[in-house]
């Protein structure tokens, strides 16, 4: 339900409207709007709750939501999540570029490329400390070591770091180390992690799973944001699918999906998506011109050497040439 407050309501009237939703069981969330007040409730709604609730001082009316993501969709939050981390901004009209290795290595690895990624554009830096491979014999990330090196890169940059975490006590660690919490896409319906990440004061970058609905996607971060967490980031990545020319499918039609669904910033991740470093400069292209809100890319200047996903990556000058071009496309739908 939506209780929409009268322009007149006093803050009487607002607390005893919270204290009454509070005994029938449900949650209030109070949003403030330009120019009048509303308050969402969360939870099992009756007709007869809803009556009494349009009956008390100050409401004006009381509007059900039959969405089933109410706190990511809009019908709750009709203007679009704007945050800061450091000095990026997601959501509204920003465009975000995150640039990095696939997989963190060596220390002297790490650096070399935040400074590359840096100096190409850059505003967070990607690195995966924890690597979920579908091989138990691949390389499974340094962990802890990982995320102490991410740290000396941020020291060294002044670039956020986002990373990923995989279970519960990765996601303690990583969220001592890192700026952004990354959920991957096999963890997308995690519950006990969504729910865990919900009760953290750091943004959280989720991803679609390989083979989710959005409103699935949607329903996901609807767990985080049930929790408290407000800071969250849609990731597009890629569903599976049976042509090989391709990796997985990247679904841009999904930006357009929820930007029209949700007030949350939603970012792409072409890498991972496409697995092929020739279509990753076109694909980033096409997300900023159809209204991303920004980039998760994979760079490597050694892709030969690379332990995780080296044929997706794209060199530091590529990357950089990229993210002008990009800024340039940005700019001109700005204009």
């Amino acid at each position: 339900m939506l209780v929409m407050m009268r322009r007149t309501h006093s803050p009487e009237e607002l607390q005893a409207l919270l204290d009454t939703i509070e005994k029938l069981g449900y949650t209030a969330h109070v949003l403030p709007g330009e120019h009048s007040l509303a308050v969402g409730i969360t939870g099992n709604h009756s007709s007869e709750d809803r009556e009494k609730l349009n009956q008390m001082p100050g409401v004006r009316e009381v509007i059900p939501v039959s969405s089933p993501y109410k706190l990511a969709g809009r019908s709750f939050h009709p203007e679009d999540t704007i945050f800061q981390v450091g000095d990026a901004t997601f959501g509204g009209n920003h465009f975000v570029v995150m640039g990095g290795p696939c997989a963190v290595e060596t220390e002297e690895q790490t650096v070399r490329l935040a400074h590359a990624v840096k100096a190409g554009g850059a505003q967070i830096l990607r690195g995966g400390a924890y690597k979920p491979r579908t091989s138990p014999y691949a390389f499974q990330g340094l962990g802890i070591d990982g995320l102490k090196i991410l740290a000396t890169a941020r020291a060294e940059t002044g670039l956020p770091v986002i990373t990923e975490a995989l279970d519960l006590p990765s996601l303690d660690a990583v969220y001592e180390y890192a700026d952004i919490i990354q959920i991957g896409t096999r963890n997308m319906q995690n519950f006990a992690l969504l729910k865990a990440a919900s009760q953290l004061d750091k943004p959280v970058l989720l991803k679609r799973g390989l083979s989710a609905t959005i409103d699935e996607w949607l329903m996901a971060a609807e767990y985080l944001l049930a929790g408290g967490n407000e800071r969250v980031i849609l990731c597009e990545r890629g569903l599976r699918h049976y042509d090989p020319h391709t990796r997985n499918l990247l679904d841009l039609g999904a930006v357009l999906a929820v930007r029209k669904l949700s007030h949350l910033p939603i970012v792409i991740d072409p890498s991972h998506s496409l697995g092929h470093k020739s279509m990753v400069v076109p694909a980033s292209r096409a997300a900023v011109a159809i209204g991303a809100h920004g980039l998760l890319v994979d760079v490597h200047d050694r892709p030969q050497e690379a332990l995780c996903d080296g044929p997706q990556a794209i060199s530091p000058e590529m990357f950089s040439a990229m993210v002008q071009t990009l800024r340039r496309i940005e700019a001109a739908l700005l204009s």
